[in-house]
């Protein structure tokens, strides 16, 4: 459970510290303590609107999302554990940030500057998220706390020369931060001492009725703003084609209920994935400015948002390997299609296929990701 954590310095202090003409707020407590004795810090930000999300540092964490539905009731819309010892013996990506590569590499293995590479295979023959110990498994430390206009917390995690079979130190800066326009905001950017991938993104399950809502996410309405999406083969690597959605179950131009074709097995994708796990090109490069990524609303709860981001792909997962070994914070087992992930990215596999861009990143260099999502409550606008 979170509890009230001792100060972490004078300076962050005042910085959390809000006053009264500051609706949005950060406050900081721990989550427990680590086998080695290192305590996790949390920060919760919220703002005057009842919307609130916590962050923790085991894995710059998004470990919970409070939002109102339509009737003004609070619930946690964002899949995860009230405890620190869950994420250590259960660890399933929940609303943690993936890297250095999110998403696959076919067998583990690339080739950088001339050079061969091998990284830990943990996903049938590929590696997936960047690893055994990705960055969703290391302490980050708290860097900066600050309340105001905009509540915001940034952490930041320092990966050796050779993490995880990686080349060059990366260091990495995540950013949470919310707004009294209920705009989460996530921003993550990277630099390295030597050529190496990057590709980090966070790993959110949504459930928008409740994390722990009996309904689960199914009955959620998505659009995805996308032409074209990756076909994979069986072990869910691109196999490099730009596949027209249009007549397939992968077209969510005009919005569909998640559960309406998830199981459609006539289309060999959906079976392979054993529902959507798959890549839409929402664009081809890494853009300045954010785009639409995707709009996702549940009819029941009046809750939504819009997903905006920077990248050219988005990853998206229905929940298809939560398989009922965990049970999370409202104390109910979470089971397939309890909730969506949705993952602004590049393209999976970039390091092995050309026609997907690059993934490297070179000193003097700055890795950029940055997703917003524009929370809304299915209430009237004050």
């Amino acid at each position: 459970m979170i509890r009230k954590m001792a100060p972490i310095g004078v300076a962050m202090l005042l910085a959390s510290a809000a006053t009264p003409a500051q609706a949005s707020d950060a406050t900081q407590s721990t989550f427990g303590t680590l086998p080695d004795g290192r305590a996790v810090p949390a920060v919760t930000l919220s703002n005057a609107n009842g919307v609130s999300a916590t962050v923790i540092a085991y894995g710059a964490t998004l470990q919970s999302v409070i939002l109102p539905d339509k009737d003004g009731n609070k619930a946690d819309v964002a899949l995860g554990y009230d405890n620190l010892q869950q994420y250590l013996d259960k660890p399933q990506y929940f609303g943690g940030t993936v890297g250095r590569f999110a998403n696959r590499i076919a067998k583990g293995q690339f080739t950088l500057d001339g050079k061969a590479y091998q990284v830990p295979v943990n996903d049938g023959p590929n590696s997936l998220h960047g690893g055994k110990q990705g960055f969703d498994k290391v302490l980050w430390t708290v860097t900066k706390v600050s309340s105001g206009p905009t509540a915001a917390v940034t952490l930041r995690y320092v990966s050796p020369d050779g993490d995880q079979g990686y080349p060059g130190k990366m260091t990495v800066d995540a950013t949470y931060s919310l707004d009294e326009k209920n705009n989460l905001t996530i921003d993550y950017r990277a630099t390295t001492t030597a050529p190496t991938l990057a590709n980090i993104t966070n790993h959110a399950y949504w459930n928008l009725g409740g994390e722990g809502s009996a309904g689960g996410a199914m009955g959620h309405m998505v659009t995805i703003p996308a032409e074209t999406y990756l076909p994979t083969d069986a072990t869910a690597i691109p196999t490099g084609e730009f596949k027209p959605v249009a007549g397939t179950v992968f077209d969510f131009r005009t919005p569909h209920a998640v559960g309406e074709r998830v199981r459609d097995a006539s289309d060999q994708q959906i079976v392979f994935g054993r529902g959507y796990d798959h890549n839409w090109v929402i664009g081809r490069k890494v853009t300045k400015d954010e785009h639409l990524m995707a709009k996702v609303s549940d009819p029941v709860s009046g809750r939504g948002f819009e997903l905006w981001s920077n990248q050219p792909g988005l990853q998206f997962y229905s929940g298809n390997f939560l398989d009922g070994t965990s049970h999370g914070k409202s104390n109910r087992i979470y089971r397939e299609g309890d909730a969506i992930v949705m993952e602004p990215q590049i393209f999976p596999d970039t390091p092995n296929q050309s026609a997907f861009g690059s993934a490297r990143l070179a000193p003097g260099q700055t890795y950029h990701n940055v997703m917003t999502y524009r929370l809304t409550t299915g209430q009237a606008a004050k």
